[in-house]
């Protein structure tokens, strides 16, 4: 289980360094959501991989930490938030320039 998400982790922080160097607007709100979904999957998974045990400290001898779930979903309510801007902070540049190309020019051939 360990191995898969593990992996899982590194394709979604590759795709989303692949994304983020591309030079168009999209791909780069693409990648940096990518990566802010790995970074919560990151964070989810130090409080232990564990199906079945209690959240509650006393009831087990073993617990499930709530403390990283708690961060991850305040993480995503700030990431959609910050997710919004981006793509409105975007579309107001698209209209300004013209263009999508993050840099504001295209590339001469």
């Amino acid at each position: 289980m360990e191995a898969v998400f593990a992996i899982t982790l590194g394709v979604l922080t590759a795709s989303g360094v692949y994304l983020l160097l591309r030079a168009r607007i999209f791909p780069v709100v693409m990648g940096l959501t990518l990566i802010s979904y790995a970074v919560n999957l990151f964070i989810f998974s130090m409080g232990r991989l564990g199906t079945g045990v209690p959240a509650v400290i006393g009831k087990s001898a073993e617990y499930g930490d709530p403390l990283p779930q708690a961060l991850v979903l305040t993480a995503i309510v700030i990431g959609f938030a910050m997710t919004a801007f981006v793509v409105v902070l975007a579309l107001r540049g698209m209209g300004e320039l013209k263009t999508d190309h993050v840099d504001g020019e295209e590339p001469r051939a």
